[in-house]
C-alpha cells in the first residue's frame, strides 16, 4: 500500500474542515464591498452592461454537480464511453452536451485497489463547469496542505475509511489542468436507470473525498 501526490503538467500557479457556519446574517466582509464596488464601477463606466452580468451569473448558476454525475452514470452503463471518458475527457464530455471548460480535464477510476482524492494545493483550481462553485472546504488552507500531507485522515473525517490495501493517490490541479473522480459503481444498482444512477452521484464523490453507497 502507498500514498501517491500526482501533480498535473504545467503547474502554473503554482487540518479540519467541518462544515462552514452560515455566514448570510454577517456584514460583508473587505473582499465583498471591494468586489462591489468595482463591479458598479465597472458598469457605470460601460465595460459591461448590468445585463451582461446577470447572464453570466445565470450561466454560472447553471453549473452544478448534476452535470459531472451525468458523464459518472454514463460511464458505469456504458464500458466503451468510460473508455472514451478515461482516455479524452473532453471530448466525452462534449459528446452529452457538456461543456468541460477551457482547461483540460482528465478523469481518474477509483478501483478496489486505488482511490483517487483532488486538491489544488495553490488556490482552488476546480472544475465548476461540471461541478459548480467549490466548497469553502476545498478552498481552505488546511485542507490543501492535508490532503496531500495525510489524505487518510482527511478522508476519514468525511465518513471514508477505505481499507489498508487501497493505494490512495492524490491528484493537484492547476491553472491548466483539471481532475474529476470516476467513482465505482455501487454493487446494488443493477437494473437501475442511467438517470438514476446519476442521482446516486455527489460532488464529493468527484472529488474523491466520498464514495457512493450501497
Amino acid at each position: 500500500m502507498h500514498d501517491e501526490h500526482d501533480h498535473g503538467p504545467g503547474h502554473a500557479h503554482a487540518g479540519a474542515h467541518p462544515p462552514q457556519p452560515d455566514v448570510e446574517d454577517l456584514p460583508p466582509s473587505e473582499s465583498q464591498r471591494l468586489e462591489t464596488a468595482v463591479r458598479e464601477l465597472l458598469i457605470e463606466k460601460g465595460v459591461f452592461a448590468g445585463a451582461d452580468l446577470h447572464k453570466m451569473l445565470e450561466t454560472i448558476d447553471s453549473w452544478t454537480p448534476a452535470l459531472g454525475a451525468r458523464l459518472v452514470a454514463r460511464a458505469w452503463v456504458d464500458p466503451a464511453f468510460k473508455e472514451r471518458l478515461l482516455t479524452d475527457a473532453p471530448a466525452a464530455a462534449r459528446e452529452l452536451g457538456l461543456d468541460p471548460g477551457q482547461a483540460h480535464l482528465v478523469v481518474m477510476e477509483n478501483t478496489p485497489e486505488r482511490h483517487n482524492l483532488v486538491v489544488c494545493t495553490l488556490c482552488s483550481c476546480y472544475p465548476k463547469r461540471l461541478l459548480g462553485i467549490p466548497p469553502d472546504w476545498y478552498k481552505s488552507r488546511a485542507y490543501r496542505a492535508r490532503a496531500v500531507r495525510e489524505p487518510r485522515a482527511v478522508l476519514a473525517e468525511f465518513g471514508t475509511v477505505l481499507p489498508e490495501g487501497v493505494a490512495v493517490h492524490v491528484h493537484d490541479s492547476t491553472a491548466d489542468l483539471r481532475y474529476l473522480v470516476l467513482p465505482m459503481r455501487p454493487e446494488a444498482t443493477q437494473g437501475m436507470s442511467e438517470e438514476e444512477l446519476a442521482a446516486l452521484v455527489t460532488r464529493d464523490q468527484m472529488i474523491g473525498v466520498a464514495v457512493p453507497v450501497g
